[in-house]
């Protein structure tokens, strides 16, 4: 997805923004384009203040000029525009290349509304294409992946399980958390795969965000469509 398509897509979503709101803030490419939008509209006088989702979008925020919280001061927002790495006709997301995905779905989860901005190539029939994240804590590594493998046999779903960045050079999240990346492939039935995952000890949030985003603008040769989620 090339930036002006990423651009296309913000723009819509910041339609629906409106003076005086409380901004779940994303992360990711397409996210950085929201904001830097936003922060033109700040400086015209727009009257909005954020919660980011990473410390990468907080320090984008800041360098532009766009008015920041923190979730504790304003635990309740109105909105969250947020990109995905994957959405089904459902508009259930695999959220979570960027490592973010626990600050994504905290604040995402305390808003009102959530809304997706992506390139039509992000659409898919059934989830799973992309790696699901699975951000862990950094105690219990393989005592967790083990939980987990089991949990998936449970669920008849099966895939490599893979520390991202490597056992010599893991990823570190913003939470001092771990990564493993779950390669299924195909996921049938991702409300159920949810269920019982943040009951194994060791998991602190995964990737999946299901019956979250509620509408989605998407960006493609002919344009931005909106999308809602199909029952």
């Amino acid at each position: 997805m090339n930036a002006n398509l990423k651009a296309q897509a913000a723009a819509a979503a910041l339609e629906e923004v409106e003076s005086g709101m409380r901004l779940g803030i994303g992360s990711g490419s397409t996210a950085n384009e929201m904001i830097r939008l936003l922060a033109k509209k700040v400086a015209s006088g727009f009257d909005v203040i954020g919660v980011p989702c990473s410390t990468r979008s907080e320090a984008l925020c800041l360098e532009l000029g766009v008015p920041l919280t923190t979730l504790d001061k304003m635990p309740e927002l109105d909105l969250t525009i947020d990109g995905a790495d994957e959405y089904d006709p459902a508009l259930n997301l695999i959220k979570g290349g960027g490592a973010a995905l626990l600050r994504e779905k905290t604040v995402a989860v305390a808003s009102a509304r959530m809304i997706v901005i992506a390139d039509d190539s992000k659409r898919v029939a059934t989830l799973g294409q992309f790696p699901l994240p699975i951000e862990v804590n950094q105690f219990g590594l393989a005592s967790t992946r083990i939980a987990i493998q089991k949990h998936f046999a449970s669920r008849r779903v099966s895939g490599d399980l893979i520390l991202r960045g490597g056992e010599n050079d893991p990823v570190i999240t913003d939470n001092g958390n771990y990564i493993l990346d779950a390669h299924l492939g195909t996921i049938p039935d991702p409300a159920e795969l949810a269920k019982g995952l943040n009951d194994i000890p060791g998991v602190v949030e995964h990737g999946l965000f299901i019956g979250i985003a509620k509408r989605a603008y998407i960006a493609g040769e002919n344009g931005v469509a909106v999308v809602e989620p199909k029952a």
